[in-house]
């Protein structure tokens, strides 16, 4: 389907999620995550205030670099590793398409 990605999200219990995203309504992973009910709070509406919609990447796929809020909420967060990211940061596009990610605790 044209203007569509995939995106497979690992919940906390280890359940495989794969979801197909729309590339053409500007949103993100962690909106996508909410509109597929997976429990990802997102309690800041995804600006990158609170770290709530915290993940780890788990495949190869190139993201932007992270911007100052987003390491400065991560320096903040709780479970944080080399590969953490906040999902209302992902923007949903085709280079992201195949993403792997799994929700932080």
């Amino acid at each position: 389907m044209e203007n569509t990605i995939k995106v497979t999200i690992i919940d906390r219990k280890g359940i495989t999620h794969e979801l197909e995203a729309p590339t053409d309504m500007n949103m993100n992973v962690m909106e996508i995550c909410k509109a597929y009910e997976l429990p990802v709070e997102g309690t800041c509406g995804g600006m990158a205030l609170c770290a709530s919609c915290q993940m780890y990447l788990e495949s190869a796929s190139q993201l932007p670099e992270q911007s100052d809020a987003e390491l400065g909420m991560l320096d903040a967060a709780f479970h944080v590793k080399g590969n953490s990211r906040l999902a209302c940061q992902i923007q949903l596009t085709n280079e992201i398409n195949g993403i792997v990610l799994r929700l932080a605790p």
